[in-house]
């Protein structure tokens, strides 16, 4: 009996033990300046520097905001003007995905840029006519947004992980 108990007493340490382990984790931002921003024209890139993350897969993702401004070209001539009207706010999106063995005691460091957004845009609504071929030249970001997930079911997709950090920013303009 006195065996029975030790083994199931060392059993239940192990338990609280990993369970603890597991709860340790405490993500947060690293370092005097964790985020920074690169406004690339029509994409924008962020650099997050974490801690306290737990060894599991993860995904950085990005959304940001913008005004965009456009141009029209006409189709015959290649004359290119303003456009009338410039395309309303546009979100673009990337993400990054980092496995478990590129976190180093909870530390990483993710860089992701967001997708353009479509150009030309459809029908274009800005131009003289929809002969003409509206082209967004340039994006004023106004807001981004940095959601980290986490993997911490091991089902290895990140529909069942875990959001364990979101970071919000506004930017004036031009992007800073």
């Amino acid at each position: 009996m006195k065996r029975v108990s030790t083994v199931l007493a060392i059993a239940l340490m192990a338990l609280v033990l990993v369970a603890q382990s597991a709860l340790a984790a405490s993500p947060h931002l690293k370092g005097r300046t964790p985020v920074s921003f690169t406004d690339n024209g029509l994409s924008l890139s962020a650099t997050v520097s974490y801690a306290g993350l737990g060894n599991f897969d993860t995904l950085q993702n990005l959304s940001a905001t913008a005004n965009p401004t456009a141009d029209c070209v006409n189709p015959g001539s290649g004359e290119h003007r303003p456009a009338g009207q410039n395309p309303a706010p546009t979100t673009v999106t990337g993400s990054t995905a980092i496995p478990a063995g590129d976190i180093k005691n909870g530390n990483v460091t993710i860089a992701t840029t967001t997708s353009p957004p479509v150009t030309p845009v459809p029908g274009a609504p800005g131009c003289p006519n929809t002969q003409w071929t509206q082209n967004i030249t340039e994006m004023a970001f106004t807001s981004a947004m940095i959601t980290l997930f986490q993997d911490a079911d091991e089902s290895g997709t990140f529909e069942a992980g875990e959001l364990v950090l979101t970071v919000s920013c506004t930017f004036n303009s031009p992007t800073s």
